[in-house]
């Protein structure tokens, strides 16, 4: 199954000169999300991973079939105010300003094995908080993946050191 057909690219949203990358066409037909899934989870089946990382809010979609099928828990990378407990946090740039992303301090253990999922790896900024979040407890990292990847932004590069993973991939659009 070719997913690129599937996921809808929107010229111009959410401002002119972005091509949007449309997930909800691909998760809205079960076998393209199921093979979506199915990939993931072979990356990460019986590699003993204590959470899935997901990350706000796209990252929760993919996330939860994938800790019930590789039987890890379910941590929650989340923007600021969003979760109601004790939370470490991160602050990162963005392209116009800065942003910053929150976890619930109990929600992984010290040395425990973690991936870290998302949709879309663009510039790697927002997975990059993630991972520095991570680093504050500190867990391992084992994985990072996403079900597309931007290559003509090189978020890739702002995570090397962390085998990344990503399903479809996109030059220059």
């Amino acid at each position: 199954m070719n997913l690129k057909d599937i996921i809808r690219n929107v010229p111009d949203f959410p401002k002119k000169g972005i091509q949007f990358k449309d997930i909800t066409t691909l998760i809205q037909d079960r076998e393209a999300f199921r093979e979506s899934i199915d990939w993931m989870i072979s990356l990460y089946k019986d590699k003993n991973i204590g959470k899935v990382v997901a990350v706000e809010s796209r990252g929760f979609i993919f996330g939860a079939p994938l800790a019930i099928a590789i039987g890890a828990g379910l941590a929650l990378v989340r923007k600021k105010g969003k979760l109601p407990s004790e939370t470490l946090s991160v602050k990162y740039q963005l392209e116009y300003g800065e942003d910053e992303l929150e976890m619930h301090r109990d929600t992984i253990k010290k040395g425990e094995k973690v991936i870290i999922v998302d949709d879309l790896l663009a510039t790697g900024g927002t997975t990059l908080a993630a991972v520095q979040l991570i680093e504050k407890v500190p867990a391992v990292i084992s994985g990072i993946c996403f079900l597309i990847e931007l290559e003509g932004l090189r978020g890739r590069d702002r995570l090397s050191g962390y085998r990344v993973e990503s399903l479809v991939k996109y030059e220059g659009d």
